[in-house]
């Protein structure tokens, strides 16, 4: 897999008419099978991530990934990257699990029970039987969050991106996160203030003020970062 960030500037415009800058000249490729991107709230971390998929466009530069020009064909590079946010509150539009599941289901396939007892599958893969019919307001934070990245794999994505996943969620949700991601074999670009997190990826990316200021092994970067933010 290969993500490409090249001469990457995003600016939006503030109401009064002044132009913040999000990202200043982003240059990277991100091969590895895991990588991490942290930094201060406010950084830049969700933008990097949201070019991706072409979630928001750059203002200068390209992002590619698999060689594909994002912002000029974002719904084929959509069928290639799979997107979990923070909340998925924001991700989770059908009422129970399997629903929203077999919604990410409709374009492969069309028959409606065969919809069914295909999403119940791939939900039961993740320990989530047990809430097929539930409402998803019922489910803990938990529950949600693998519901979400249930919808996504069930479209078989080569890639996958985390916008800060663990931050709604409690210890125990925590670590079963953690596990799942560690169980995939999709490429993870996954930004987050959970740094035990950030150490089970190969690579970190510290995003500070719009431009990426360390990059490299987790084992390497992770203690100068914590150095920087004490």
């Amino acid at each position: 897999m290969s993500i490409t960030f090249n001469g990457v500037t995003v600016e939006a415009q503030r109401p009064d008419g002044t132009t913040r800058v999000l990202l200043a000249d982003v240059t990277a490729e991100l091969t590895e099978h895991r990588i991490a991107v942290v930094g201060p709230n406010g950084s830049g971390k969700s933008t990097l991530l949201k070019l991706i998929n072409g979630l928001m466009t750059p203002t200068r530069g390209s992002v590619l990934v698999q060689g594909i020009d994002v912002a000029s064909a974002p719904r084929r590079v959509r069928r290639t990257v799979g997107f979990i946010f923070t909340d998925p509150a924001a991700q989770l539009v059908m009422s129970t699990p399997v629903d929203d599941v077999g919604l990410s289901l409709r374009r492969t396939i069309k028959n409606r029970a065969e919809r069914r007892e295909r999403a119940a599958a791939l939900l039961a893969e993740r320990g989530l039987t047990h809430v097929l019919d539930q409402s998803i307001h019922d489910l803990s934070g938990g529950e949600r969050q693998l519901v979400s990245l249930t919808s996504v794999l069930a479209v078989d994505p080569e890639i996958i991106v985390a916008d800060e996943p663990t931050t709604l969620l409690d210890l125990r949700n925590r670590n079963l996160l953690r596990r799942t991601f560690a169980s995939l074999p999709q490429q993870m670009i996954i930004s987050t203030h959970d740094l035990e997190l950030a150490a089970t990826c190969e690579r970190v990316l510290v995003v500070e003020d719009g431009r990426i200021v360390d990059d490299g092994m987790a084992a390497t970067v992770l203690p100068r970062y914590r150095e920087r933010m004490a």
